[in-house]
């Protein structure tokens, strides 16, 4: 049957249901599209014969709202959303965002905060004995006892503040469908303790075998430095060939264990995953209010791989995807395109073909396949591993075909592109292409700063590399008679970066000549080194002391050096400058950053 799944008892009964073996309780709108974890999710449940029904952003004031589908026979399945719902809230200054792009017309206050916490215990309110399984961003990245931002301190595992019953982590395809037979066999969710790539509670630790134990949570939120070992132990247990189970201990007979990661999808399974009978849309019901305008975003891209080895420390993809590269085959996804081109708002403009890194098409070495990612070691950084693969071959292949396709006019790549593994190719054929096929004047990276001090401890390279990237990009575009740019993604106020490195970065980019438009803030968002860092002042790699600028002031100011041409930024600019000792960056030298103003006796300014 193509159609979307049911959310409301009339759908069940066009389907001849009497009960869903699930009900998946979601923070967004339903959107039945391959980019949307919730998507996936049900729709692989769906081919293996459980019946799903969807409730999407449930009324929690409301306890009748989970209620809508009745009883699952099974259990509930709860999702944040595609992101974590603190982080689609609020902005870096812990200011409310004025839209949601995974609600219907983008309105905002759809969801509580903290989503997966309140529609647990939403659930728990009516239904105190049926299974809750919880996975997605919000759950995956918040598995175990974290720093949280929002509220300045520890939190537990999600799975103690929840009470939900078992969590599934990462993209959660092969764990979610253990689960599910598991519980369909009969086996009672308390003894679910087996599944990789799941979290669980026990009173004991009697069955559990081979693992590491933790620091107790009260050991963790009460000492940073015990904090950042935990969590470097975490971070070497990402792994699904070489982690250990992990326990950590809270009150007297508390304990959560965490299974090791779920093994990488091959090729086949990815296919799979991928062909499954999406709707491609968001649900009608939608429609009068105006759509979800996440959809626009994705709607007509593709996800050709998942996992990433660029190991950045602000990122939360080693904690979630995975270092380990997964790749669909050029079968599956030029069958998607063809299934996109006859739909009747196509264009003709494939908008992105990729995924956390477009040119990542396979694993970075052989051997990661069969002995897993290397523990201590980095695959780009601080220069490219030994044994790193550099092959582009396969993704140009794969964008020729895609460009041959009937009624496709262009094939963008917007999802990123590592420009230090392109600088590992000696070859120019990816780069000449890219520039000639698939930007469209200008070149999005995210060389995020200038300072190697700060690359260092974001974990990646030298500004040099970037340097050589930007003359070889301008050579190769000279010889294909395009002038074309780069816009490059910088970060501010990362932690390592003191008033000096951010004064380097603004000089940089006057040297530029132009100021970039896209400038991020730091986010401390769950399970990232960079984020380990702010909380604790210690790099947990090294257990090295680092500089984090925290207060909003001084964030502010780092922030308006980069963007130091806006008038508004004068004044964070100046003292910034000043706290800085570049008072020489004051002035009317063509090297100054701002001009000083003129002031009248009684300090207001000279209007003049």
């Amino acid at each position: 049957m193509h159609d979307f799944l049911p959310i409301s008892k009339e759908d069940m009964r066009k389907r001849g249901w009497e009960q869903c073996d699930f009900v998946y309780i979601i923070g967004d709108a339903y959107v039945d599209h391959s980019s949307f974890g919730h998507a996936i999710i049900s729709r692989v449940l769906e081919s293996r014969g459980y019946k799903v029904g969807i409730i999407a952003q449930p009324d929690w004031k409301d306890k009748e709202s989970i209620t809508i589908l009745g009883k699952p026979r099974l259990g509930f399945l709860v999702s944040g959303g595609n992101m974590d719902s603190m982080v689609n809230h609020y902005t870096v200054g812990k200011k409310h965002r004025k839209t949601d792009a995974y609600t219907p017309g983008g309105v905002v206050g759809k969801r509580p905060d903290y989503a997966t916490i309140v529609y647990c215990n939403l659930i728990k309110q009516t239904y105190k004995k049926v299974p809750i399984i919880i996975g997605g961003i919000e759950a995956s990245l918040r598995r175990l006892a974290h720093y949280d931002y929002w509220s300045d301190k520890v939190k537990h595992s999600i799975l103690i503040d929840s009470g939900a019953d078992i969590l599934s982590y990462g993209m959660g395809e092969h764990s979610i469908v253990e689960i599910a037979d598991a519980l369909s066999s009969g086996i009672d969710i308390k003894d679910i303790t087996f599944i990789k790539g799941t979290v669980y509670k026990t009173s004991t630790l009697d069955s559990v075998y081979d693992f590491i134990q933790l620091p107790d949570f009260h050991t963790i939120s009460s000492d940073k430095r015990q904090y950042a070992k935990s969590f470097k132990i975490q971070y070497e247990n990402t792994d699904p060939f070489t982690a250990k189970t992990l326990v950590e201990p809270y009150k007297e007979k508390c304990f959560v264990v965490q299974n090791p990661p779920a093994m990488p999808l091959t090729i086949m399974e990815m296919d799979d995953i991928y062909a499954l009978d999406y709707m491609r849309d968001y649900h009608p019901i939608y429609k009068k209010q105006g759509g979800v305008p996440a959809l626009s975003e994705v709607k007509f891209s593709i996800t050709s791989n998942r996992g990433c080895f660029g190991g950045c420390n602000f990122c939360a993809l080693t904690f979630h995807q995975g270092r380990i590269v997964q790749v669909r085959s050029h079968e599956s996804i030029l069958q998607e395109a063809v299934i996109m081109t006859k739909e009747p708002d196509f264009k003709g403009y494939i908008h992105d073909v990729g995924g956390p890194t477009a040119n990542f098409r396979k694993t970075s070495c052989d051997k990661q396949l069969t002995h897993g990612v290397c523990m201590g070691k980095q695959c780009l950084f601080p220069k490219p591993c030994a044994n790193l693969t550099v092959e582009h071959t396969d993704y140009i292949n794969l964008l020729r075909k895609l460009r041959k396709l009937p009624n496709v006019k262009k094939v963008f790549i917007r999802s990123g592109i590592r420009f230090d593994y392109c600088m590992a190719d000696k070859n120019d054929t990816f780069i000449k292409e890219l520039c000639q096929h698939h930007i469209s004047g200008q070149l999005r990276v995210a060389p995020e700063h200038v300072s190697d001090k700060v690359l260092k401890l974001m974990g990646k390279p030298s500004s040099k590399v970037y340097q050589s990237f930007l003359k070889r990009y301008e050579t190769i575009n000279q010889k294909t008679g395009k002038k074309q740019y780069i816009v490059p993604y910088l970060m501010s106020s990362h932690p390592g970066s003191t008033l000096k490195e951010a004064i380097e970065l603004a000089e940089y980019i006057r040297d530029l000549g132009y100021m970039p438009e896209q400038v991020q803030d730091f986010y401390p968002t769950p399970s990232t080194i960079s984020t380990c860092m702010y909380y604790t002042g210690v790099n947990p790699l090294t257990m090295e002391e680092v500089y984090t600028p925290v207060t909003f002031h001084e964030k502010a100011m780092q922030r308006a050096l980069i963007q130091y041409k806006k008038p508004e930024n004068y004044e964070l600019v100046k003292e910034a400058l000043i706290k800085g000792n570049r008072s020489d960056l004051i002035g009317f030298d063509k090297k100054c950053l701002i001009a000083p103003r003129k002031q009248h006796r009684n300090g207001r300014k000279n209007k003049k």
